[in-house]
């Protein structure tokens, strides 16, 4: 007996058939973001939903050879590892995946890296999020990039979608000062992002009027050099009864530090942090901290290198809003 002939493979025709659309449809919501914006959100959207039923994968090598794209972005991050870095990733994943592009992680990356990735085709654009300034000097001008958690000062031309990290900062501060404590620590991040000169400069400014105790923290060194800084802030005779950490990971530190002391959170020290990554909720007791939307962040930045591909001027993102997330890590002053 002669062996079965293979499944056929699903065809764009097949696909029109099932979502009751013409092939041409299929064809423009497969090939690329520039074309699946002259369908409707329903409609790419059911022909999407057809593809996955039937199993169909578009030719990435032929559409490739006629749009002359990749269908490829590249998202650069400082460091892969880095949990807020993950919630980027997880909301570009899922919205350039809506849009029919994949995804590319890349970490560590520096300004020759960035600039040998713009030059070779191999990606349409690139995300790059929360950049040191000297990370951008030899990226070509006409690259299409979008650029997350970056200070649109000094990238004039380049969109640009920022955080409201000055604002989140603010918030920390003054439910402290409501709680009534009135000398405030911070282990403040020594690294030069805009990420963090804009959180200091919040926290200057909500804090005007405050004690202040601040000790500086090598945040790419991680956990063991927020534990030894946090140390050295906690062992002063005249230590804080609150602190603010620049991030999620220094909380964690700070935490270990504590229990080295003999200091109970909130009951001796009071906490906050910055990010809301998942080991905040994780600590005992669960941390007080500044929810950054990592997910909006990566998904607006796709919108925006979306739009660029397309041939659209850049809408200016207005920062999207943090918010203080409440747990048991405060208390009120003594």
């Amino acid at each position: 007996m002669a062996d079965p002939a293979p499944p056929r493979r699903p065809t764009g025709r097949d696909v029109a058939r099932l979502a009751g659309v013409s092939q041409a449809t299929v064809s423009l919501v497969f090939s690329g973001p520039e074309a699946g914006h002259r369908v409707s959100g329903a409609t790419r959207e059911r022909v999407r939903e057809a593809a996955r039923t039937l199993g169909y994968r578009p030719q990435a090598a032929g559409r490739q050879l006629r749009l002359g794209r990749s269908g490829m972005v590249m998202l650069a991050v400082p460091n892969l590892l880095g949990p807020f870095f993950g919630r980027v990733h997880s909301g570009v994943h899922e919205e350039a995946g809506r849009r029919g592009l994949a995804v590319v992680v890349s970490s560590g990356w520096d300004s020759a890296t960035l600039a040998d990735a713009a030059v070779a085709g191999r990606f349409d654009g690139l995300l790059i999020c929360s950049p040191d300034d000297s990370q951008l000097g030899d990226l070509p001008t006409a690259t299409p990039a979008v650029l997350l958690d970056a200070d649109p000062a000094r990238n004039p031309g380049r969109p640009t979608v920022e955080l409201d990290v000055a604002g989140g900062m603010a918030d920390a501060v003054r439910h402290l000062a409501a709680l009534g404590h009135r000398r405030i620590g911070h282990l403040r991040a020594t690294l030069s992002a805009h990420t963090f000169r804009t959180r200091q400069a919040g926290f200057e400014a909500a804090a005007a009027g405050l004690d202040v105790v601040e000790v500086g923290v090598r945040l790419n060194e991680g956990v063991p050099a927020a534990r030894e800084a946090a140390r050295s802030l906690l062992a002063r005779p005249d230590r804080p009864a609150a602190v603010i950490c620049d991030d999620d990971v220094v909380a964690s530190g700070l935490y270990q530090a504590a229990a080295d002391l003999g200091l109970r959170i909130p009951a001796d020290v009071s906490v906050i942090g910055i990010d809301n990554i998942p080991v905040a909720g994780l600590l005992a007791p669960p941390l007080t901290t500044v929810d950054l939307p990592g997910e909006e962040l990566g998904r607006t930045g796709v919108t925006a290198l979306a739009a660029l591909l397309a041939g659209e001027p850049a809408a200016p993102v207005p920062p999207l809003p943090t918010r203080l997330v409440l747990r048991a890590s405060t208390r009120p002053a003594d």
